[in-house]
C-alpha cells in the first residue's frame, strides 16, 4: 500500500482488545505527536499515557464525573468501564501557553494534530484506534484530576489495542459538498 492509499484509508476502530502497544511502541507514538505542527515552537502538549491499573483509575474518575452530574446507576457503570475499552489510552491535552503570536485555537489545532498523528502511526504499526471525546473531556472533575487550568483543552483521548472487528473504511465523500475553489 502506498502512503497515499494509506492516508486515503483512514479509518477508526472502536472494538479493540489485547495486545496493545508495547512501552517501545508508545514510546515511538509519542515521538510521532511531538512533531506535530506548533507555531511558535511552544510545544502546547501534555500527553497522559493510561494503561493497566491505570485504566480502572481514570474509570473511576469517569464514574464520580457521571456520579456528580446526576447518572443513574447504569451511566455511572458504563462510565467507568469506558477505559477498559482499549489496552491503552493516551489522554491528549492542550497546555495553553500565552503568546502574543500564537493564539488559544492554533495551539489546541496542535494538539489535536499530536492526537492525530499518533493514531495514524498506531494504525501503521497495525494497531487499531479511535479518537474519543464528548463530555467526559469537558467535565468539571476530570478536569481537576488532569490538573488543568481554565484555559486549558483535553483535546481527546485516544483508544489504542489490536482491532477486535475488521474495521470498515469510510466511503469517499463528495468533495462538491465540502470544497469551493477561488481561481
Amino acid at each position: 500500500m502506498t502512503p497515499l492509499e494509506f492516508l486515503s484509508s483512514r479509518q477508526s476502530c472502536a472494538k479493540l482488545t489485547d495486545p496493545g502497544p508495547s512501552r517501545n511502541e508508545i514510546e515511538q507514538l509519542l515521538d510521532v505527536a511531538l512533531r506535530a505542527p506548533d507555531h511558535g515552537c511552544i510545544k502546547p502538549w501534555q500527553f497522559v499515557v493510561i494503561t493497566g491499573e491505570g485504566r480502572e483509575r481514570l474509570g473511576e474518575i469517569f464514574a464520580s464525573a457521571v456520579t456528580n452530574s446526576g447518572g443513574d446507576e447504569a451511566k455511572v457503570a458504563k462510565a467507568r468501564l469506558m477505559p477498559l475499552r482499549a489496552p491503552c489510552v493516551i489522554a491528549v491535552i492542550c497546555k495553553y501557553n500565552e503568546h502574543p503570536k500564537v493564539p488559544w485555537i492554533e495551539q489546541v489545532q496542535s494538539a489535536g494534530c499530536s492526537l492525530f498523528s499518533m493514531q495514524q502511526t498506531a494504525l501503521a504499526m497495525g494497531y487499531g484506534g479511535i479518537w474519543r471525546t464528548g463530555d467526559l473531556a469537558r467535565d468539571e472533575l476530570v478536569r481537576e484530576a488532569f490538573s488543568l487550568a481554565a484555559e486549558d483543552e483535553l483535546v481527546g483521548y485516544l483508544y489504542l489495542g489490536s482491532a477486535a472487528i475488521e474495521s470498515v473504511t469510510p466511503k469517499p465523500t463528495c468533495h462538491n459538498l465540502y470544497v469551493d475553489y477561488w481561481q
